[in-house]
């Protein structure tokens, strides 16, 4: 029993873990489309004779690339939320899978010892035979 759930909490480690490469993963891709967003931002330009309305578009774009920028940024901050409280997680899955861990290593300490007592029992039954027999 301890066995199986020894195994379950170490599957349940390796999901989050594997879970929590995946938030890293979306966190960093939204980094690059801020800094790309950002970067267009501070290229953009019109031409240095063009008419105002140039201008007023150009402010309107850089308006809606901040914007962006804002929504981008709020998607990574609940995505870094949710990567705090999963490896929250995952370092209470890893303790009960080492406590588990230890349960099982004294199981098997615990029938090691009774395999070598039922050894030296056996051997002290079979010297007593023989000094019995002898």
């Amino acid at each position: 029993m301890i066995d199986k759930l020894y195994n379950l909490k170490k599957s349940q480690t390796d999901q989050a873990l594997m879970q929590k490469a995946q938030i890293e993963s979306k966190i960093d891709s939204l980094l690059a489309e801020i800094n790309l967003t950002q970067n267009q931002i501070n290229v953009s330009t019109v031409s240095p004779h063009g008419a105002i309305s140039d201008f007023t578009i150009l402010a309107m774009h850089r308006n809606t690339m901040k914007a962006h920028i804002s929504k981008l940024d709020s998607e990574k901050n609940r995505f870094e939320t949710f990567r705090d409280k999963l490896q929250e997680k995952v370092i209470e899955l890893q303790k009960e899978t080492e406590q588990f861990a230890y349960i099982l290593e004294e199981e098997k300490k615990e029938q090691i010892k009774r395999l070598l007592l039922a050894e030296e029992e056996a051997s002290s039954e079979y010297m007593q035979s023989k000094y019995i027999s002898g």
